[in-house]
């Protein structure tokens, strides 16, 4: 900035001139590039031989990919580079060389980087499989003749590197790009997240940990006991839909679709997502709950990238309205909602999203149509549905038809929790004695657990009597509910 004079005093030419020297000075030394000896490093020596000419002439190409790509990655530069003799090369320097950049580490006097150890890390390739990947070293490959030096990386978030990132140099830069769009290809080709279950967890710092692999359940429809046609529905909107792909596509229809599991807990919600994962073999699937719901963009990338697929958002009235799980102002629930219309019309991907307070979700859904296409209750069980849950959890105990029956009718208002709590703790009475489970325990067993002492088991077990009230008070006005994204849920509800 020019010299200005303080008001009464005239300004000294002298040091007007000095200001102005010194701004050129710093206008010039901001032009320049950054320092570089007048020697490469010792790495950047070794690389310049690799690459055959001097690496301070390159630039330097960079690429980011999620932390749930990692093994990909690695996979996909293992088959682009081989294991010839050097085509995998380490850094000294241990944990400073976090902090620096390729160009660094080849031409900054201070780096002193030179070839050492290749550093590693273990990664789950699936449930019960794992891979060896590189978490810090350069590949060298030639590609269609020209040779490239590949910096990898790991995320290292305590470094503020959340993100595996790839720098790439090579004797003709133009070759960059071809390299990374066949590297893309071989990470689709041989992607170990593809027909996978997968969930995503948050590091300590708030960003991605990458996925973690789940054995895909099987739950038969005949273990899940609910009202007549409400499994066949679920089931025809998530399965029946992709089954028909093709015809639907043909007759421009959309494939997206997205579904509401509602209903007091202990109901049946999760058995019922479990069984849909298991009658999806070969499908890629994502779950989140809780507090990794924030992870959705991640779960959506994956999703879109690896179709037929299936979300599955559990327990979202959770943290519906919580901002401290976003990035930005929104709420999650509205996060959720913007994934679900980013996809396109063809995309074969289901969401599945279970609550137990359908009120908190309701007016939020519907001001943004066709996310949710379709809601569908998971109500308390009937009196048919509790006679047919006793007896499954009766097993093979010695109890009759008719003490079952009785007891299913006096359990009016349980879940499936009840019948299983309450036949463990009649056999385990007759353990006790040291003789055969009788009708009579079952009967005894279910007078404790009816009885006054027990009421907060009962609510535990999703005993609709004294249970979860959706608002304490009644239900708020309609203002309060969370189309708004300015509202707040009652207290008891946080």
């Amino acid at each position: 900035m020019e010299p200005s004079a303080s008001a009464g005093t005239t300004p000294d030419p002298d040091d007007a001139l000095l200001l102005r020297s010194v701004r050129r000075l710093v206008d010039r030394l901001a032009a320049l590039p950054p320092e570089r000896g007048d020697q490469p490093t010792p790495l950047g020596q070794h690389l310049s031989g690799v690459l055959g000419t001097d690496v301070r002439t390159l630039p330097v190409v960079s690429e980011e990919f999620a932390p749930h790509r990692l093994a990909d990655v690695d996979i996909a530069l293992t088959a682009l580079a081989g294991d010839g003799p050097g085509s995998l090369l380490g850094v000294s320097g241990g944990s400073a060389r976090q902090g620096i950049g390729f160009a660094e580490l080849l031409t900054a006097p201070y780096a002193g980087a030179d070839v050492g150890p290749v550093d590693y890390a273990t990664r789950a390739t699936g449930p019960d499989s794992e891979r060896q990947v590189v978490a810090f070293g350069i590949r060298c490959l030639t590609v269609d003749g020209v040779p490239l030096a590949v910096l990898q990386r790991m995320p290292r978030p305590d470094y503020g590197q959340p993100l595996v990132v790839l720098e790439v140099l090579a004797a003709d830069p133009a070759v960059c790009g071809t390299f990374l769009a066949r590297l893309r290809a071989l990470m689709l080709e041989h992607s170990v997240l593809r027909g996978q279950v997968l969930s995503f967890t948050a590091t300590e710092y708030g960003s991605e940990a990458g996925a973690t692999f789940l054995r895909r359940p099987h739950v038969p429809a005949e273990e899940i006991v609910l009202p007549d046609g409400v499994l066949e529905q679920v089931v025809g909107h998530v399965v029946g839909i992709g089954e028909h792909r093709d015809t639907l596509l043909a007759a421009g229809q959309h494939l997206k679709r997205g579904i509401l599991l509602h209903g007091p807990p202990g109901t049946g919600k999760t058995l019922t997502v479990r069984h849909l994962l298991g009658a999806t073999p070969g499908t890629t699937a994502i779950l989140l709950t809780g507090s990794s719901l924030h992870l959705i963009g991640a779960a959506a990338e994956v999703a879109r990238t690896f179709q037929p697929s299936v979300v599955v958002l559990e327990d979202v009235d959770l943290v519906a309205m919580d901002r401290d799980f976003g990035d930005g102002p929104q709420p999650v629930l509205f996060e959720v909602l913007d994934a679900l219309d980013g996809l396109d019309g063809d995309a074969d991907v289901a969401f599945v999203l279970t609550t137990n307070r359908v009120a908190v979700l309701e007016r939020a859904l519907a001001e943004r149509p066709g996310r949710v296409d379709l809601a569908v209750e998971i109500p308390l069980p009937d009196d048919d549905a509790r006679r047919r849950l006793f007896r499954r959890y009766a097993g093979e105990q010695p109890f009759s038809a008719a003490a079952l029956d009785a007891a299913a009718a006096r359990a009016e208002g349980t879940t499936g929790s009840f019948p299983k709590e309450l036949v463990r703790r009649a056999v385990l009475a007759a353990a006790v004695r040291g003789e055969e489970v009788t009708d009579s325990d079952l009967s005894q067993a279910l007078d404790g657990l009816l009885s006054a002492r027990e009421a907060l088991t009962l609510r535990l077990l999703g005993h609709a009597d004294g249970g979860e009230r959706p608002w304490p008070g009644g239900p708020p006005d309609a203002g309060d509910l969370p189309g708004d994204p300015g509202a707040e849920l009652p207290p008891e509800s946080c």
